[in-house]
């Protein structure tokens, strides 16, 4: 471009952005980043162990280079560092499932527009279910959003050397921070409060991590059961304050810190932006799927963080980066 007018690439690209989306989420679909962990470098070869058409493995692999989650180097492709972390199935911190999840959701963007007009979904909003039948594709795909968090947590809070502590996870949806800890600490035990389905789906991952033994659950609605007095260690409310609005997440803080024996700490973690919304990235954008979704909820401040969890009688909080996500810690 001449007279330092700016080349349009960029623009291009992010109004291109659903193809990210549908690139990533096919790729995880048929595998491709499992295959090319185990060997499989050629378009050829992907096609055959896919058994998708060697066309379209080429489409997948040119378009997975262009968004840098595949290399090519001597004509063979292979993973970059961040899809063999988090798109590989079978790894802890996999976000396959996720990807797979979210191309499902591409087509509800079209009501943005208008729902950015009215200031709310145009539908009521997601109102779940505990019956609901797509909790076991669900659950499993939405663990690895939360290994970030839960394995800072295990430095931030001293888990490995806290010995016998109990901790209460608050619609714990898979029990990852269950797994992750107990492993961390043997001597430790958790209690996951969510829906019965919900709880049942955990119970098993959480014994195929090898720590069932420790793991109970106890069946209910967050918003409704006693969580009682003086019981935990540790609790945590992990991605929920961010579908709730500040009255409930105060009155819900409230219950846990009463839940909380003396010096215990509630453990929060969510997208949480800065006080003056000019970053970080991902839960600026994360907004848009709360205004989509949700009637009250939303990427809150560290300021409403901070000012929520002292009027719940906490006194210390404490911000700890686990990205895309915040942990705060209060006590």
């Amino acid at each position: 471009m001449t007279n330092n007018q700016p080349a349009p690439d960029g623009v291009m690209r992010l109004i291109n952005g659903y193809w990210n989306t549908g690139v990533i989420g096919a790729a995880a679909t048929h595998r491709v980043f499992t295959h090319l962990e185990n060997g499989a470098g050629t378009a050829e070869e992907i096609a055959a162990l896919a058994e998708i058409s060697e066309r379209g493995a080429q489409s997948l692999l040119d378009g997975l280079v262009s968004v840098e989650l595949v290399a090519l180097e001597d004509g063979r492709y292979r993973n970059t560092p961040a899809a063999s972390a988090f798109l590989v199935e079978g790894k802890p911190a996999s976000l396959a499932g996720f990807a797979k999840l979210k191309l499902q959701h591409t087509g509800s963007l079209i009501d943005l527009p208008e729902v950015v007009r009215t200031g709310g979904p145009l539908t009521g909003g997601e109102t779940e279910v505990a019956d609901n039948p797509h909790w076991e594709g669900i659950v499993p795909a939405i663990a690895g959003v939360s290994v970030p968090a839960a394995d800072a947590g295990v430095e931030a809070l001293g888990i490995a050397d806290a010995g016998e502590i109990t901790i209460l996870d608050v619609g714990g949806g898979s029990g990852i921070y269950s797994s992750i800890w107990l492993k961390a600490n043997p001597a430790a035990r958790a209690v996951q409060l969510d829906w019965e389905p919900i709880n049942a789906i955990a119970r098993r991952l959480v014994a195929e991590q090898g720590v069932g033994e420790r793991f109970t659950t106890l069946n209910g609605d967050f918003h409704t059961t006693d969580f009682g007095t003086g019981e935990y260690d540790i609790a945590v409310y992990s991605h929920i304050a961010h579908q709730e609005n500040a009255e409930s997440n105060i009155e819900v803080f409230t219950r846990l810190r009463k839940a909380l024996k003396p010096g215990g700490a509630l453990v929060v973690a969510d997208y949480v932006v800065d006080d003056d919304r000019s970053a970080p990235a991902f839960p600026l954008l994360f907004a848009l799927e709360m205004l989509l979704k949700s009637k009250e909820g939303g990427t809150w401040r560290r300021a409403d963080y901070r000012d929520w969890l002292i009027k719940a009688g906490f006194e210390d909080v404490t911000f700890h980066d686990a990205p895309p996500a915040t942990m705060v810690i209060a006590r």
